[in-house]
């Protein structure tokens, strides 16, 4: 099968914009995109979108069209809805558009406005993307199903909150840098186990925030490339995707997800290698639990092994397997449709050399993102290499 190639990304800024609209960020990220990849938009032969609450936040549905016009692209264009997963179904959807041949030139990418609605306004828009009749219904919030599963998995496999906190500084530390982050400023862990209280184990630098921002990507196939004289350096050579039981009283276990398990099983296969080749990852940290729960569903870890990982220095920018160089979505933000892009976005970066963060991972060949969607009831997750 022909690979796929990263010709351009794009990100805006991640953060509190509420003034903007989502179709200005979108056209941000995708102009930064398209000079990147020194691709004009009428190459571009199909868009994906990704996009959650735009009905929530911006009264706007219908939402493909408009991002087409707002990134100057007269192609046919969907939107891609997969809760916190969406982007990265949207670009899974691109990548198989260029290998089926149907596209050689496909913009990808998502936006979300979250900051122009209340706190109260964003956590009901969010709990949406749960089980309307069992978990919405019983006053179930993300904050509270997530720590349902932390205390799951502290109650089979061990664990303590600072455990947790050691997650949240790692993360920070990764964003100090980080121009497009939410928040570049380093913690510590007495900060984190003294924040004020979400929902426990979970304080408040436990969890990831409201942010606006958008994300693009520019996937080209090979003989695109060569035609257009491009020299692309990474390309996605791994898509996955995995589903699960909506609401967590249906699952055999809450502190397993068993959808990143298959996304991960199928990306690691289509990409002829498997967890021991992974260079550096982004991953999925919505909380600092759902970090350790992604690195055991993709195999870095056996199940209860991963809590101490960031404790013991192994997924630190030095350590072993760096996770979340970018900053995760704890620390570079977490506009939620947008979020599987960025992590494209920045894992691409991160590969080619010209992220901020590159020098830690100079000799990184293979990269995997991991974007989950509600209490990862849907999971894509993609594999990167470079290619000379």
């Amino acid at each position: 099968m022909s690979d796929v190639y990263v010709a351009g990304v794009g990100m805006t800024p991640f953060g509190s914009s509420s003034e903007r609209t989502a179709r200005d960020l979108f056209a941000q990220a995708a102009a930064k995109a398209f000079a990147d990849a020194s691709v004009a938009p009428d190459a571009v032969e199909e868009l994906f979108y990704g996009n959650y609450m735009g009905e929530f936040a911006e009264t706007q549905g219908h939402q493909g069209p408009l991002m087409a016009e707002a990134a100057g692209v007269s192609a046919p264009a969907t939107r891609v809805e997969s809760a916190c997963a969406s982007s990265g179904a949207a670009v899974r959807y691109g990548v198989n558009h260029v290998r089926s041949g149907q596209a050689d030139v496909v913009l990808v990418g998502g936006a979300e406005r979250m900051t122009n609605i209340s706190t109260a306004e964003g956590t009901r828009a969010l709990s949406a993307a749960a089980d309307a009749l069992w978990e919405i219904s019983a006053g179930v919030t993300f904050p509270g199903a997530y720590s349902l599963m932390a205390n799951s998995y502290f109650e089979q496999f061990g664990g303590t909150r600072e455990d947790l906190a050691h997650i949240a500084v790692k993360n920070h530390a990764n964003a100090v840098e980080n121009d497009l982050a939410q928040f570049q400023r380093a913690i510590d862990v007495e900060d984190v186990l003294t924040a004020p209280d979400i929902s426990s184990p979970f304080g408040l630098y436990d969890c990831s925030p409201m942010s606006d921002g958008a994300s693009a990507a520019v996937l080209v196939s090979e003989a695109f490339a060569e035609r257009a004289g491009l020299d692309p350096s990474v390309a996605i050579t791994g898509v996955g995707q995995g589903s699960d039981s909506l609401a967590l009283q249906d699952r055999d276990s809450i502190s397993e997800t068993p959808a990143a398990v298959e996304a991960g099983r199928k990306a690691y296969e289509d990409a002829g290698i498997g967890p021991e080749d992974v260079d550096v990852a982004e991953v999925h940290d919505c909380f600092t639990i759902a970090e350790v729960i992604a690195l055991e569903s993709l195999g870095f870890y056996e199940p209860g092994e991963a809590i101490s990982a960031a404790r013991h220095g192994e997924t630190t920018i030095d350590g072993e397997l760096p996770v979340n160089l970018s900053g995760g979505l704890k620390a570079k933000g977490h506009p939620v449709g947008a979020t599987g892009g960025a992590q494209i976005s920045e894992l691409t970066k991160l590969l080619r050399g010209d992220h901020v963060n590159s020098d830690a991972v100079e000799d990184a060949t293979v990269g995997l993102t991991h974007n989950a969607g509600g209490t990862v009831a849907s999971c894509v997750v993609h594999v990167l290499e470079v290619r000379e």
